[in-house]
């Protein structure tokens, strides 16, 4: 499904199409709804010529007024009826699209790998969705109200403006042709303005998210000043792009509305005319006079309706350029699912670096056997969470390969991966959920007695007990009823309920006091006991008691070993926990 939407990134159209044609047979009847009420409602101009030759001839010649007035009673009840009957299966018809829409298109986003989200402001992300939702649903209510029935309108008023007149008929289908052209070319030479104005609108919303989610620090530095002043240029450049978009549409207008004004006046001349010489009875002129400027009101309402759709599909446009870009990181198409025996890791001469960026891992091999608990230290820079990140497969290594149980990851199913990885990240998100909610995101299916077990574990029962509504209690955006500490005790509780074979630790203790992590670092011991255990940390405390340490310098992995053996070796690790110890002593002091 997502690498399908990918095809409509520069068109806009066919987009929109795609999901017309899921409800092919409710669209196909408000178009029918809409056609006959238009017709109905121009029909309604010829009855009103019959009724005026009904009442300029003598009595019993032709048709009678009152037939005239049943005839035009009735094309307006039908004109009514039908536009209810349009917008009744508008109204479910339009929503359900939009429904469809951002649904497909949040999991077209959700597929993104972390590079694309990290370049980008997540209001601006959202906001295009919204937006996008928005423009579809006024394109087609446009189209519906304001498009259709002024097309319809202007071939109908040239039909029956035709049973008088030809030239008249023919100078009008000319005119209409013109203009309709030239709004399509001026409205045309309009896009890059509106595209403009887009862009600067979804900036808007981008920066505004941006400080309301950063507020405690933009307080914390005093600089709620600056960020006032910074979101009033960035509003004035929306208002500037704005300003000249409409400015574009204001001059066509006027263009159509000289044009109007110019044919209303030769109409009436004409249709004068007409009559004098005997060429049109009385009905006639009314119902020229009446359609004529019907018409030429149809091609103004017309002109307006084309503008305001090319906006909104400018707006739609820019939306979907950025919303509909390619999965960085997609399944093969031979994918095949993770086919777990213990979670052995291995790493064959993998070689990576980002984009535009150094190396980070030249030819780098190493094993890590089933059930092995394995600590992986360094100076910041040195590769670790390139590593970690690596074996999530949230980059992919530029040669080389990255096995789980002898299978490249780069070659199994995104989902079975992630079901194989509990992972405790160093910067901990939490949703704008309940306790519950948020641990039992580890396990959907987890029983309320199996949460309350990883909570216990992750020596979660003290804050929990202590809040209002326990693991009921909703944790507000990112988990800011919590304390640094208390949040990640509910990541590590996360982690444990996952009960994956292979667990990833970043840091997974660092906001934790001694006592705590302590008591953590014991429930770790219990509770990983079979599993292929992964830990960063700079605390190397943490460590102490794992199978293997792997020290990285650089992205080279200069030392491997117990750390015990390490220790005895005096080499990088043995430095670093001497430059540990040294500090303990000095904030001790």
């Amino acid at each position: 499904m997502t690498s399908q939407l990918c095809h409509y990134r520069d068109r806009p159209i066919r987009f929109i199409g795609r999901y017309i044609r899921r409800r092919a047979f409710a669209h196909g009847a408000i178009g029918v709804f809409v056609l006959c009420a238009v017709s109905a409602s121009v029909g309604v101009q010829f009855g009103v010529k019959l009724l005026v030759d009904a009442l300029s001839r003598r009595p019993g010649a032709g048709i009678t007024g009152w037939d005239a007035v049943l005839v035009i009673a009735c094309l307006v009840a039908a004109d009514n009826m039908m536009w209810r009957g349009a917008c009744w299966i508008a109204s479910r018809t339009f929503v359900e699209v939009t429904g469809d829409l951002r649904s497909e298109l949040f999991r077209h986003l959700t597929g993104h790998a972390p590079t694309y989200f990290a370049e980008r402001l997540p209001g601006t992300l959202t906001s295009r969705i919204t937006a996008t939702s928005n423009a579809v649903f006024q394109i087609e209510t446009m189209t519906m109200s304001s498009v259709l029935p002024p097309l319809v309108a202007t071939f109908g008023s040239i039909a029956l403006i035709a049973r008088v007149n030809f030239e008249m008929a023919g100078m009008f289908v000319v005119v209409a042709a013109v203009v309709v052209a030239f709004i399509y070319k001026y409205a045309a030479a309009g896009r890059p303005l509106h595209r403009i104005f887009a862009d600067r609108a979804a900036q808007v919303d981008g920066e505004m998210v941006d400080v309301v989610a950063n507020m405690g620090l933009a307080r914390a530095f005093g600089r709620i000043g600056y960020e006032r002043r910074r979101f009033d240029a960035t509003v004035s450049r929306e208002l500037d792009a704005r300003v000249r978009s409409l400015r574009h549409l204001e001059k066509l207008r006027l263009a159509h509305a000289l044009t109007v004004a110019l044919m209303t006046v030769t109409l009436l001349i004409w249709a004068m005319a007409l009559w004098r010489r005997g060429a049109a009875t009385a009905g006639d002129v009314v119902l020229i006079c009446t359609l004529g400027i019907s018409l030429l009101s149809a091609t103004r309402d017309l002109a307006v309706a084309l503008v305001d759709v090319t906006q909104y599909m400018a707006r739609l446009g820019e939306a979907l350029n950025t919303l509909l870009s390619g999965h960085e990181l997609s399944d093969q198409p031979n994918a095949a699912p993770l086919a777990l025996s213990g979670a052995r890791v291995t790493l064959e001469r993998v070689s990576f670096r980002y984009p535009g960026g150094a190396p980070v891992f030249d030819g780098l091999s190493f094993d890590i056997p089933a059930g092995q608990r394995v600590g992986i230290v360094g100076e910041s820079g040195a590769g670790k969470s390139t590593l970690v990140a690596l074996l999530q497969r949230f980059y992919l290594a530029q040669s080389g390969r990255i096995l789980i149980d002898g299978q490249n990851v780069a070659d199994v199913t995104e989902e079975s991966l992630r079901e194989a990885i509990a992972i405790v990240p160093q910067d901990t998100a939490l949703f704008n959920r309940t306790l519950t909610e948020n641990i039992r995101y580890g396990r959907p299916d987890a029983t309320d007695e199996e949460v309350l077990e990883a909570a216990t574990a992750a020596q979660c029962e003290s804050f929990i007990c202590a809040l209002p509504q326990g693991l009921d209690t909703v944790v507000g955006d990112r988990g800011v009823k919590l304390s640094g500490g208390e949040r990640q005790r509910i990541a590590i509780a996360r982690a444990f309920l996952r009960d994956a074979p292979l667990v990833i630790l970043d840091e997974a203790t660092s906001a934790l006091d001694g006592e705590s992590e302590e008591a953590v670092r014991k429930a770790l011991d219990r509770l990983i006991q079979g599993r292929t255990v992964i830990a960063i940390a700079h605390r190397l405390s943490t460590l102490r008691d794992f199978d293997r340490i792997l020290v990285f310098e650089g992205g080279r992995l200069v030392e491997d070993g117990a750390p015990q053996w390490l220790m005895r070796r005096r080499g990088a690790y043995s430095a670093l926990v001497d430059r540990e110890l040294r500090w303990l002593k000095e904030n001790a002091a």
